[in-house]
């Protein structure tokens, strides 16, 4: 089903160009236990600037094609600059979207079982990613996963466009540009990594995962009716 999808979108694309990206809303975020409102407010007027900016530079680009402008200057700067601008503001719909939960990983119990596999352990797992998280720098942490064999690795993205997993794919990743966290905890980076996890929304990994290896809905099923402690 999930290639219909794609190509039904691809075979829409050739009927129309593509509309401007639209900012999503992450409204129901805001009552976040530990977040505070002002500091979401602010971290969704940033994620929106890349939203408009993304845009602007696909019409930039695409007037500076149409003009024969195509091999100046500007066209390679610019078009230099459109990866690091899509590249935040999907990681920050990626960031969002696996927000609002509970934290806990009890909702993710095919996801855990790959984690427990390879790391040992949930804690093991959750420390190597919170070092990840830790590191001295702007960018993001991730937990990537290879679909060529499954492998999970937690993953240090520089800024937004640097350290990506050519064919990987996101299951969570958590924000730490300094504006996702100094408003609020200062200098605590911990605290706010600490109060990341506690609304991390299982969910949402779990079905990213899952969309991966739809045979894995299988193993879902049988972990339903299990209640397992990480």
């Amino acid at each position: 089903m999930r290639w219909l999808w794609i190509f039904a979108c691809i075979y829409s694309l050739g009927a129309a160009p593509p509309a401007a990206y639209q900012p999503k809303d992450y409204s129901s975020l805001l009552d976040m236990p530990g977040f505070s409102e002002d500091l979401m407010q602010m971290h969704f007027k940033l994620y929106q600037g890349y939203v408009k900016t993304t845009n602007a530079l696909i019409a930039q680009l695409k007037s500076l094609e149409n003009s024969g402008q195509a091999r100046s200057f500007e066209y390679g700067a610019l078009k230099r600059r459109l990866g690091w601008e899509f590249d935040g503001m999907r990681l920050h719909e990626l960031y969002f979207g696996n927000l609002g939960g509970n934290g806990k990983p009890s909702a993710a119990p095919v996801l855990m079982r790959a984690l427990i596999a390879q790391y040992g352990s949930y804690q093991k797992w959750k420390s190597a990613f919170v070092a990840t998280g830790l590191i001295r720098g702007i960018g993001w942490a991730a937990l990537y996963i290879d679909p060529e064999d499954g492998r999970l690795v937690n993953t240090w993205i520089n800024e937004h466009d640097t350290g990506h997993l050519a064919t990987g794919s996101i299951l969570l990743v958590m924000d730490v540009f300094e504006h996702a966290f100094m408003p609020q905890f200062g200098l605590n980076k911990e605290k706010y990594v600490e109060v990341f996890f506690s609304n991390v929304d299982w969910d949402v990994a779990e079905e990213r995962f899952l969309s991966l290896f739809p045979s894995s809905q299988v193993q879902k099923k049988k972990h339903q009716h299990r209640s397992t402690k990480y």
